[in-house]
């Protein structure tokens, strides 16, 4: 099939106007869905380069995929939609929670280099709502809509610092699945590990307990009800001392969580950015 006139003038730069789409609409929406898999917000000209299809129909396709959820449109661009991330269209929640997040996701990866999460709990596993960040974040295995075991997380044990504990106890049984070597174990050691966190003020460290080679620093965002999501940063577990940029980590929460909910009163249990985390 031929690109239309219209299709080949709005094609990026240095692309032959001979280039056949794919064959059917839905290669071309798995295309478009697929340049969402190592980033939670893009702009058109991402998704365009991404996908390799022309502009003009990338931007029809996305204007169809955000009438049906698969994909939102904000104006920090474009992410998947409440469809793509299983949530089944009804959840508004995680939306707010994301468009409250978002800018200063962007901001806090553009500040430290690394890469960062937005992630909430279900059932006992972490959801991951975004992750933004640059080339190292192709090493980081998550992805938007992935999910992973929460005790395995900064983000997830973050999340779990909060709860009581026979909530901990029934979501996990004894022995803990482990991911890596490093990985908690057993019932015993998570509530130690998660007692470690409420001394640190609700900041959670993960050394290669997910994957090898990637170190996580996260701050659980809180309501008055207890903790709805959470922030997390990955970086190169040996490059990188997670302490010294954890208090950034938690004002960028206290930022987000004031946006969540302006109403509430400032939240004393979070480090400051000078109060050093270790």
């Amino acid at each position: 099939m031929q690109l239309t006139a219209v299709d080949s003038a709005l094609e990026p730069v240095g692309t032959s106007s001979k280039r056949e789409l794919p064959p059917s609409m839905v290669d071309r929406m798995t295309l478009i869905l697929e340049a969402f898999d190592s980033r939670g917000a893009l702009t058109l000209e991402e998704v365009t380069c991404r996908s390799g299809l022309p502009r003009s129909t990338v931007h029809r396709i996305l204007d169809h995929l955000v009438r049906r959820e698969w994909i939102e449109h904000a104006s920090f661009g474009y992410c998947l939609g409440p469809r793509a991330l299983g949530l089944g269209g009804s959840d508004t929640g995680h939306r707010r929670i994301r468009e409250a997040a978002a800018p200063h996701l962007h901001e806090l990866a553009m500040q430290t280099g690394a890469v960062v999460h937005l992630t909430v709990l279900e059932g006992d596993e972490v959801l991951y709502l975004d992750k933004v960040g640059g080339q190292f974040a192709s090493t980081v295995p998550s992805r938007v809509g992935g999910r992973f075991p929460a005790y395995a997380t900064a983000a997830g044990k973050s999340i779990l610092a909060w709860l009581e504990p026979e909530r901990i106890d029934a979501l996990y049984g004894k022995q803990l699945v482990p991911c890596t070597e490093r990985t908690i174990r057993d019932e015993v050691a998570l509530h130690q590990e998660l007692n470690r966190i409420r001394k640190r003020r609700g900041v959670a460290f993960e050394r290669e307990e997910a994957a090898r080679g990637i170190g996580c620093v996260g701050v659980a965002l809180r309501g008055v009800d207890g903790p709805v999501a959470a922030l997390s940063l990955a970086a190169d577990a040996r490059s990188t001392r997670l302490e010294w940029v954890a208090p950034i980590v938690a004002d960028t929460a206290r930022k987000i969580t004031r946006t969540l909910f302006p109403e509430q009163e400032r939240d004393d249990n979070l480090p400051g950015a000078t109060e050093k985390v270790g």
